[in-house]
Formats: C-alpha cells, structure tokens, sequence
C-alpha cells in the first residue's frame, strides 16, 4: 500500500457537486493499493499515520499525534500512486490493485483507522472526485508498504 499523508488545516472531496467528505485540522490521505497488499499492511499502514507525530507541542516542536491535538483524517483512494512512467509520456497502472482487492481494502483501511478513535471522512471509490486541502507546514510523509516504510 502506498499512502501520502498530508498535515492540512483544511481538507474536503467533492463529488457531483456535493461535498462528500470535509475536516479540518488533521491529515489528508491518499492511498493506494497495490495487488499483493492484504489486510496486515492496512493494519500497519494504520498504526503508523495514526500515531504519526507531525504536530506542535508548546515548545514548537514536531511532537503530538492526531489523538493529542484533536485531529481528524480524510482518506481518499488514488489509484495512480501505482503509475508506471518507466515507459513514453502516458502512465500505465498495470501495478495498481484490481477493483474488487482494492476496494476492499480500502474499505478495511477506513474501519480500522477509525476503530482507533480517530474521526474519519472519506471519498468514495472509483469516483470522480475533486480535492481541496490547505496543507499545513507544508508537511507531507510517503509510506510505502513494500519499501518497508511500515
């Protein structure tokens, strides 16, 4: 799996028009699902963002989680953080999960990062959505599953 967290003050996904999803101070997530990805790397994709420690303390310092500050999370799928551009102009997602694999996944990584208390919103699947975020810092961390990042 293939996440890019985001610390933002403000996030929302928008579809048909409608917002669908909308936080505020917390972390933007975008993740991906590659075919071998299985329910452990969620549950340790979760573990790691969740206790991710990107947000001030009193003395300024990079030091308080999610839970500390209040935070809360948008997840929304991306299926292009599997994109091979090894090869011409177009991207290729031939390393991208199938559908069905990582939409349940997906699904699995929202129940399980919010079974941990943190408040949870989301984009939906396979839609057409559009983001907005006012990313804060800007800090933005990459976990990858299969570079041993978890």
């Amino acid at each position: 799996m293939r996440a890019v967290v985001q610390r933002v003050s403000s996030a929302s996904v928008t579809i048909d028009g409608q917002i669908n999803g909308a936080i505020d101070r917390g972390f933007m997530i975008l993740l991906g699902v590659g075919p071998q990805d299985t329910e452990a790397e969620a549950t340790r994709l979760v573990t790691k963002i969740s206790k991710l420690r990107v947000f001030s303390d009193a003395a300024g310092k990079m030091n308080l989680d999610l839970k500390a500050v209040g935070g809360s999370v948008l997840v929304v799928s991306q299926f292009t953080l599997y994109a091979d551009v090894s090869h011409g102009n177009r991207p290729g997602f031939t390393n991208a999960a199938a559908p069905a694999l990582a939409n349940s996944l997906y699904q699995f990584f929202l129940k399980a990062m919010a079974a941990t208390g943190i408040p949870v919103q989301h984009g939906e699947f396979g839609a057409d959505m559009q983001v907005s975020l006012v990313n804060d810092g800007p800090v933005t961390v990459l976990y990858d599953t299969e570079a041993g990042a978890c």
